[in-house]
């Protein structure tokens, strides 16, 4: 079975954007993953199809609603109920890499993408969803959210970066900043690649590309060295360790 992906929004249209094209609309046309939509506004119960209301306590903006949104999150669960449910949302779990290739691993996934200033919050108290941020800013929806989160997982799917190890050796995939990347021309505007680069010994490569992450990572990421310093390298992207089956 492909991956399949559903998305719960009030902007259909946004999607799949530019997840048709390159590496992911490739995979699409190939059949490796599958998207669709659902169009929020379809589950409100009055003839205006309000999907929103003035927050309780008072205070700017207007609140997605819990029933309007339950509605369309028991729809998109009883449809594909072995898919985990996100909610795109500043006030949700980080996201990373560790749980991208959990995601990307999985039968695929359902994001619902809010707006205004949010959700009702009874919403996650009384269904199954994972609320989930993609960093400490806010944006004007969770549907650019979704899309990272999506472009994250599809990449790792069998086939879609061509060669297995494409992925292995990524900022993140083992707890530190993937190393700086050079190319041809040798010399430009006076800076000249590594001499080590240039040596054809392996050996050395693979130390100075080790010993560049950990500092690059020690230098603009210190709290990556705080968190994973110590643990073990995960397995290549999309992979299982043996004792998981």
């Amino acid at each position: 079975m492909p991956f399949a992906a559903t998305v719960l929004t009030l902007y259909p249209e946004m999607f799949p954007g530019p997840l048709g094209l390159s590496l992911a609309g490739r995979a699409m046309a190939e059949g490796k993953w599958s998207l669709d939509t659902v169009q929020i506004r379809d589950f409100a119960a009055d003839k205006h199809r309000s999907v929103d209301d003035s927050p309780a306590g008072g205070g700017a903006g207007m609140v997605m609603r819990a029933d309007v949104l339950a509605a369309a999150v028991d729809h998109v669960l009883e449809r594909r109920p072995g898919a985990p449910l996100l909610a795109m949302t500043p006030r949700g779990k980080p996201l990373t890499q560790g749980l991208v290739r959990g995601l990307a691993a999985g039968p695929g996934i359902s994001i619902l993408c809010g707006r205004f200033e949010g959700m009702d919050e009874r919403l996650f108290e009384a269904r199954p969803i994972l609320p989930v941020s993609i960093g400490d800013y806010v944006l004007s929806g969770g549907e650019t959210a979704a899309l990272v989160v999506l472009d994250a997982c599809v990449r790792l799917l069998p086939g879609v970066m061509g060669a297995a190890s494409s992925g292995e050796e990524e900022s993140f995939e083992t707890g530190f900043l993937e190393y700086p990347h050079y190319t041809r021309p040798q010399m430009w505007e006076g800076r000249t690649i590594p001499e080590v680069l240039r040596s054809g010994d392996h050996a050395k490569i693979a130390a100075w590309r080790k010993a560049r992450a950990e500092d690059d990572t020690r230098l603009r990421r210190p709290d990556l060295i705080e968190r994973h310093g110590d643990a073990r390298r995960p397995p290549p992207s999309g992979a299982q360790r043996e004792d998981e089956g």
